[in-house]
């Protein structure tokens, strides 16, 4: 027993150096102004954006935990177009990674922002509803992934958000492309399909019949014209009670 934890060990290295963070939309198209109000911008210090997030409440945005970095400081809601000002810029109080992360790779890949004042809600700002309970997703269920980050390998980030359609692919036929899955994940869009997310900004949202079930995590290495592999997702719904402990305590232990 021990020689195969060794074997997939071993197996789990090789893998993370081919990973990498994901999301950027693929053969997607501009959202439409008036969706996806609960889209973040998670931004640095000098205002350039890092990575994306969601509203969950009128003070918490959902990213991921490989977002994490000394830079980050706004989250920037209310609209689909970065250079635009008209918007509500909030500086960050506290980030909260989950006490199990340790690399992208091996999951856990999530983190809470806690903003610094309330948003006002309304003015093109909404929260988005996470799963109550732990979800199964049906083999390919459609959902959406948005973000602002490159259309294509090598290109450019851009401004509009964009949003494309993915379907969910089932745990087995995700193990058997990638070998070995971290825990708690789901996997939709990529592999054998043109759409999906790639390198710009992950942190962003699936969102699967109007809830937020899934983080952006990773890809396969930086090909985004033919994905190798599915797109790989934090899975929310198994991190629910571990949101409502920071959320409602505002204890932000890890």
């Amino acid at each position: 027993m021990l020689v195969l934890q060794e074997i997939l060990l071993l197996h789990v290295l090789a893998c993370l150096g081919r990973l990498t963070h994901g999301s950027d939309i693929i053969h997607g198209e501009k959202a439409p102004e008036n969706s996806m109000q609960y889209m973040a911008s998670v931004q640095d210090n000098e205002g350039e954006h890092v990575c994306g997030g969601f509203l969950i409440t009128e003070d918490f945005v959902v990213s991921a935990a490989h977002c994490d970095d000394s830079s980050l400081t706004y989250v920037v809601l209310g609209n689909h177009n970065l250079k635009n000002g008209n918007h509500q810029k909030i500086k960050i109080e506290k980030k909260i990674i989950h006490k199990n992360y340790q690399h992208v790779g091996l999951g856990n890949d999530i983190m809470l922002i806690k903003l610094s004042e309330k948003v006002q809600l309304g003015h093109g700002v909404r929260v988005i509803q996470i799963p109550h309970a732990e979800i199964n997703l049906k083999e390919n269920q459609v959902c959406q992934v948005a973000g602002w980050g490159k259309t294509k390998t090598e290109g450019e980030l851009v401004d509009e958000l964009m949003v494309a359609n993915v379907s969910v692919i089932t745990s087995k036929n995700c193990e058997d492309q990638w070998m070995i899955l971290p825990a708690n994940v789901i996997c939709a869009g990529g592999y054998e399909t043109t759409k999906g997310f790639c390198q710009g900004d992950s942190g962003g949202p699936l969102v699967c019949d109007g809830l937020a079930v899934g983080v952006v995590s990773f890809n396969y290495e930086k090909n985004c014209n033919y994905p190798d592999k599915p797109n790989v997702y934090t899975d929310i719904s198994k991190y629910r009670q571990w949101i409502d402990k920071v959320v409602k305590s505002r204890k932000y232990e890890e």
